[in-house]
């Protein structure tokens, strides 16, 4: 008869060999195993889109010129960059529309995979969800004639410098006054693009604006141009905080537009003057 004490060893051993085989497959599976679908079975939201599909995207209609609706689709700046990016992981794309204050509630609830609402990136919206690399830069910009002495925030002490009432480029304007910058800030305009025209008609020397309004400026009026961005205010994706896989695609097909140019072509189209 077989003694208790080998049985026993043997079932250790053979205890050891399964938890071996069990890592060595989640090792193979993370790297990319089967073909590439380690990744993709691991990551329940994109394992999930493919069985659909479709990628369930929650945007806020109405934010222009990012999210609008225009009979029975939806067209925008956010609505093209998530379509071409779907299309690039084989996909299509469903749309959740969705009010601002829902959006992340979206990801948490499970009824969309992906935010793409001119969201400007939240780390403390974390604990529940990723964000992709940015993709637009909303900040403010120092905007001025091409032919004028002014090249960097410096050069604006002494001069007439407009910005839009209650905006966040009269916010940071008037910072810098108070750290120092001798400008005259006339801040008596309704909208970015009123002080814009003041601009062009002479009444300015600068204008302070959001990236937006400036591409739409240049765009109409080439003899202005950003002199200096002022801000930062990254424009991101989000997605669920289990969708790591998600995230990596995204964020390489993110690059590859940029380095394709046709980030740029977009905003060219959506931020111009004549934007459809």
């Amino acid at each position: 008869m077989i003694r208790a004490g080998v049985v026993r060893h043997w079932m250790v051993d053979l205890l050891a060999l399964a938890v071996l085989c069990g890592y060595g497959g989640l090792v193979w599976l993370v790297a990319g195993g089967a073909q590439g679908t380690a990744s993709v079975a691991l990551d329940p939201v994109m394992a999930a889109a493919r069985e659909r599909g479709t990628l369930r995207i929650a945007v806020d209609v109405g934010v222009l010129p990012f999210a609008d609706q225009q009979g029975e689709r939806l067209v925008g700046y956010d609505i093209e960059l998530v379509e071409i990016v779907a299309a690039r992981m084989g996909l299509a794309t469903e749309f959740v529309p969705t009010g601002f204050d829902g959006l992340y509630d979206t990801l948490t609830s499970g009824r969309a995979d992906l935010v793409a609402s001119a969201l400007v990136y939240a780390p403390e919206q974390g604990f529940r969800a990723r964000f992709s690399s940015f993709y637009f830069d909303a900040g403010q910009m120092l905007l001025v004639p091409e032919a004028g002495p002014v090249r960097k925030r410096r050069d604006l002490a002494g001069r007439t410098v407009g910005v839009a009432l209650g905006s966040d480029a009269d916010a940071l304007a008037r910072g810098l006054v108070r750290d120092g910058l001798t400008m005259h800030l006339v801040s008596a305009y309704d909208e970015p693009a009123d002080a814009v025209a003041a601009l062009q008609a002479g009444y300015l020397e600068a204008v302070m604006v959001d990236h937006m309004t400036a591409l739409a400026a240049i765009h109409a009026h080439p003899e202005l141009r950003i002199a200096e961005a002022l801000s930062f205010e990254p424009l991101v994706l989000a997605m669920p905080r289990s969708a790591f896989q998600l995230e990596a695609d995204i964020n390489r097909i993110l690059a590859d537009l940029r380095r394709e140019g046709i980030l740029m072509t977009l905003e060219q189209r959506w931020f111009g003057s004549d934007r459809p």
